[in-house]
């Protein structure tokens, strides 16, 4: 039997937002996620040698972004992509995530701030991703300088554009050593509101509400980010839906039990397993969607995100 939900963050799960996609806007989406960011200011973020902002290349122009990392040697480069529904967070919301893949894995860390629908609706986050990490592996110099040592990782929507970025890696020949995709979106087909493809996940019947993150929640934000429903069949939005997924870059693939994307993420990593890619999965028992987040408050958390992050770890200093 799968652990019960963590005591702990059952209290927090009260005090979370998003939870009422009838009455969201894209602005107070972002308003309350940052919040929550503020409201943790009191608990002094993990240090770091370096963190400081810089500009990357978009689709469309340049892109904020910040780099973080530890010591001055020659080491990993991971391009992160932080979560949000594609609509909401930011470098600020994702800060600590940063520092944790830095201390963790040993990387220079660039995390980057995409343009978020709806002013900028898919595939805009996508390219603007797969522009970031073309910029960063041309001026790879000026970051940790080992080709043979890149990665993408990213958590939720960020995750989705980790995945769709490295099959994109592999069509274009950029070579990776890991990705790490944290409870990430992967099959927007039927914009998580088709009876019929929900029924192909039953955890978003199961984890539907109740647990932060809701299937309401992630209806409204395809609907921000997808202009056309149609546009869910796209491997780009939905990378289980890609016609091979063979070559990719090895992954560490994390889902929460307690979480409505938690059977995509999981059908995810099955499919890059049958496709020969090394998969390194973790269930995320006793979880919400957002945990990787909640280290400070909880244990369980914090461990299961260690153990992603030790995985990830190992893939990178193996290089490609």
């Amino acid at each position: 039997m799968p652990l019960p939900l963590d005591p702990v963050i059952e209290k927090i799960i009260p005090q979370l937002p998003l939870r009422d996609p009838a009455t969201m806007t894209p602005q107070s989406c972002r308003d309350s996620l940052r919040a929550l960011a503020e409201a943790r200011r009191e608990v002094p973020p993990a240090p770091v040698d370096v963190a400081r902002d810089i500009e990357v290349a978009g689709a469309a122009g340049k892109l904020g972004a910040r780099l973080y990392r530890n010591g001055s040697g020659t080491a990993p480069t991971v391009i992160f992509f932080h979560g949000g529904g594609w609509v909401a967070g930011d470098l600020e919301t994702h800060d600590r995530q940063a520092r944790n893949l830095v201390i963790e894995t040993g990387a220079v860390v660039i995390s980057v701030d995409y343009r978020r629908p709806p002013e900028t609706r898919f595939p805009g986050a996508f390219e603007d991703a797969f522009a970031a990490i073309r910029d960063v592996v041309a001026r790879l110099s000026e970051f940790g300088g080992d080709l043979s040592r890149v990665g993408v990782a990213g958590d939720s929507a960020g995750g989705n554009l980790a995945a769709a970025t490295a099959l994109a890696c592999r069509d274009a020949g950029i070579r990776l050593a890991a990705q790490l995709l944290v409870y990430p979106v992967t099959d927007v087909v039927g914009n998580f509101a088709d009876a019929g493809e929900n029924a192909k996940f039953p955890s978003r019947a199961e984890n539907a509400e109740g647990y932060f993150l809701t299937r309401a929640t992630m209806q409204w934000f395809a609907g921000h980010y997808l202009a056309d429903p149609a546009q869910g069949s796209d491997w780009r939005v939905s990378p289980l839906r890609a016609k091979s997924l063979a070559g990719v870059a090895p992954a560490v693939v994390t889902t929460a039990w307690f979480d409505p994307l938690r059977d995509e993420g999981h059908a995810y990593a099955k499919a890059l397993q049958a496709a020969g890619v090394q998969v390194a999965y973790h269930t995320g028992e006793g979880l919400i969607h957002g945990y990787f987040g909640m280290g400070d408050a909880s244990e369980a958390a914090r461990a299961e995100a260690q153990r992603a992050r030790a995985d990830f770890r190992v893939l990178l200093e193996k290089g490609m």
